[in-house]
């Protein structure tokens, strides 16, 4: 199958197409090195170094011929599409619907969207959260999921355009970056490598924060490898379904540090706390039986096993 990942230098869109290409897919990768890195680029990929905004794309969908796309592209930071919703929604939905005519226009047969199960829900009454549950998205990041995901129902409806939706969890592992919708595991390792101090956001007298549900990256990887041929029409909840304060995930990550890096200094164990921010949700937490039943997807990984590959790989790393 030929298989455009836009984002594929980004960590998690470099981590599918490793998989893709392992499995024996032919591979192109399109990114604009906004977030991606040039180090992430596998390279049996082919490269087009390529906003996905540009009137190029149309081109490359042209001389390719894609069987399917994946697209990761985006922007990607929740506190910045608060600061800047006109540029998230340039790029979120502007830059979506830019791949959704050219792959129309050039017999694209199938979209895997990677969408956001970490915000699109908003303040969830439902916990942990089915896909039952209403969007309702309290950022502009998550507003532009939703809104990407009701293109796709039309272009299906009136193109016959097939498509997987995978609402992902906050995800973390190698390769992420200290900033995005899920970032924290990266800023934590980051800062508490420098000897600085962590914040913890909370809006309500939780002492241990918000709750996120932390999925591994290699976990979210399966589920694209799943995707490929089945979730037609669907939307489904990539996630652990396990709750952790960020005050724990902290914990967690200060131990797994320490055991690799003794010299750590015990007193950065103790973080601050500050207010939430806008767009940050109080409680999130995804319920998967849907994708386990229908793409076959179950998590292998537990928090402190993904936390020690990813504070592995953060060691080991040459800057």
């Amino acid at each position: 199958m030929k298989i455009l990942v836009t984002g594929g230098a980004g960590f998690i869109g470099s981590n599918v197409v490793d998989a893709y290409l392992e499995a024996g897919h032919d591979v192109v990768v399109m990114d604009n090195l906004f977030s991606g890195k040039w180090k992430n680029l596998n390279p049996e990929a082919k490269f087009y170094l390529m906003d996905i905004r540009s009137a190029e794309v149309a081109k490359v969908f042209e001389k390719e011929k894609f069987d399917l796309v994946n697209h990761h592209a985006a922007q990607m930071s929740v506190p910045a599409s608060v600061e800047d919703p006109l540029f998230d929604a340039d790029v979120n939905v502007k830059g979506f619907v830019n791949l959704l005519e050219a792959a129309r226009d050039t017999g694209v047969k199938k979209i895997v969207f990677i969408s956001s199960g970490g915000a699109i829900y908003g303040e969830a009454e439902e916990f942990p959260t089915s896909e039952k549950s209403p969007p309702l998205p309290l950022s502009p990041y998550a507003i532009t999921k939703s809104v990407s995901e009701q293109y796709l129902a039309f272009y299906q409806h009136q193109y016959g355009l097939d498509y997987t939706i995978l609402r992902y969890a906050n995800v973390y592992g190698p390769r992420q970056i200290p900033h995005g919708e899920a970032g924290v595991v990266a800023i934590f390792m980051d800062r508490l490598l420098a000897g600085k101090s962590c914040m913890v956001y909370h809006f309500s007298d939780e002492p241990r924060g918000m709750t996120r549900d932390y999925c591994f990256v290699g976990d979210i990887v399966q589920a694209n490898l799943q995707a490929l041929e089945k979730g037609s029409g669907g939307a489904f909840n990539i996630g652990t379904t396990k709750e952790t304060h960020t005050a724990d995930l902290f914990n967690a990550i200060f131990d797994e540090i320490k055991k690799q890096r003794p010299d750590l200094s015990d007193v950065l164990r103790n973080c601050l706390t500050g207010p939430g921010r806008p767009g940050d949700l109080t409680r999130s937490c995804l319920l998967c039986q849907k994708a386990e039943k229908e793409l076959g997807f179950k998590p292998r990984y537990s928090l402190t096993q993904g936390l020690e590959k990813t504070a592995t790989w953060r060691l080991d790393k040459s800057f």
